[in-house]
């Protein structure tokens, strides 16, 4: 019996409310030896006086020394066992723009990127396009035919956008073409098992047809293919832990994988403040709300230490007007840990904060790395934070006689 089999055994009903607010990325290193990390160096003084209250932790996403993407990352805070439960990228980001995957669909996340003169990579993000821009390429780009497969194309956020490739005998097992690096050209896409050599064929073709489609524009003159997947399995919160759930954040990926095990989008946020306005007129019609803010994560992947530090204090401005709603349990954590220094995401543990008025206070005086290693809740990981939430909002009974 894993963790969440033996909670959805246990759970309990009650009028309790927990929040999770997610920043994305928000572990980091220092710049410097000896230095603060950037949440250590970011003026928090919500987040620390929560800190004083609550109880601390160093968090592992999936496993130690295991890198997590966002998918995964979120999984586990989810509680669900990412190894066991693989989702692709592509999947969660066609969920988050509201296109329903098909048992005989394969779904990519791609990233519009510039090439030079020599097909090599420029910049791995079209330096950054605005979605006013990107929008137009994206719907250029349903005029790519292929036969005996249908393809649609669904523009995202920025730089990213969605294919989805329908058609029979096509799988998932298909080779980011990303090489992760400037300076080099797009990876070819390449299967890893006999039922993604069609895909990977398709996916070619796309990617030559494309390239002629987008010839001559000065920032995204390319593409890039991420995150192959099909549709999964996945048991709802309802049934995992008997909880009415609503996911409020701004990104598609992040709506997509909520939607995946069964939460409700609430609102159309486009800021941080905005979903802290969502959050405030759903209090009353959900148990459990998941409020996602991006930019700690965008930051660090751009290597701005000092920018990551700006996200990471309006993340904590909000923190009053999330205690004056009075939840019950009250999480501050993120998905992964992406310090500036190494401008992507790391497998060095997450500080995690919880607050609830049955928790035992540790002796923490500030949200931060260095803290977290000390706190109450130790080292664990992301799987067990779910079970600790409803934990401490009463939501669990007791094991055995």
């Amino acid at each position: 019996m894993n963790i969440q089999d033996l909670t959805r055994s246990l759970k309990n009903k009650n009028n309790s409310k927990i929040v999770m607010l997610v920043a994305d990325g928000i572990g980091g290193l220092p710049n410097e030896p000896g230095g603060p990390t950037e949440l250590e160096a970011a003026n928090t003084p919500n987040l620390d006086n929560l800190a004083k209250k609550g109880v601390l932790g160093s968090m592992y996403p999936i496993k130690p020394g295991i890198t997590p993407g966002s998918g995964p990352g979120h999984l586990g805070l989810f509680g669900y066992d990412p190894i066991q439960y693989d989702i692709g990228r592509g999947v969660l980001e066609a969920t988050g723009v509201g296109f329903s995957v098909g048992p005989k669909d394969v779904a990519i996340r791609c990233n519009f990127c510039t090439l030079d003169a020599r097909g090599n990579i420029s910049d791995r993000r079209a330096g950054r396009i605005p979605t006013e821009e990107s929008a137009p390429l994206a719907i250029r780009l349903r005029d790519v035919k292929i036969a005996g497969v249908e393809i649609f194309v669904e523009p995202v956020k920025e730089h990213r956008f969605v294919v989805v490739f329908r058609g029979e005998g096509l799988g998932g097992n298909v080779a980011d073409t990303d090489p992760q690096k400037t300076g080099v050209p797009p990876l070819a896409p390449a299967a890893e098992d006999a039922a993604g050599k069609k895909t990977a064929a398709v996916a070619a073709e796309f990617v030559k047809q494309a390239q002629k489609l987008l010839a001559g524009q000065a920032k995204a003159n390319g593409l890039t293919m991420r995150g192959f997947s099909v549709a999964p399995h996945l048991p709802s919160y309802e049934e995992a832990y008997g909880l009415n759930a609503a996911a409020i954040a701004v990104y598609p990926m992040y709506k997509g994988l909520a939607q995946l095990v069964g939460m409700n989008l609430v609102g159309e946020p486009a800021s941080l403040s905005e979903e802290i306005d969502v959050l405030e007129k759903a209090w009353n019609d959900y148990d459990f709300f998941f409020v996602h803010f991006k930019y700690t994560d965008s930051r660090g992947e751009d290597g701005n230490f000092a920018e990551k530090v700006k996200m990471i204090e309006q993340f904590d401005a909000i923190v009053p007007r999330v205690e004056r709603l009075n939840p019950d349990v009250l999480i501050v954590t993120g998905d992964h840990s992406t310090p500036a220094a190494m401008k992507s995401h790391s497998w060095h543990p997450v500080p995690t904060l919880l607050w609830a008025p049955t928790c035992r206070p540790d002796r923490c005086q500030a949200y931060g790395e260095g803290e977290a290693l000390c706190g109450g809740l130790g080292h664990f990981e992301a799987v067990y934070l779910m079970p600790l939430a409803l934990a401490h909002a009463n939501r669990l009974a007791k094991y055995g006689a």
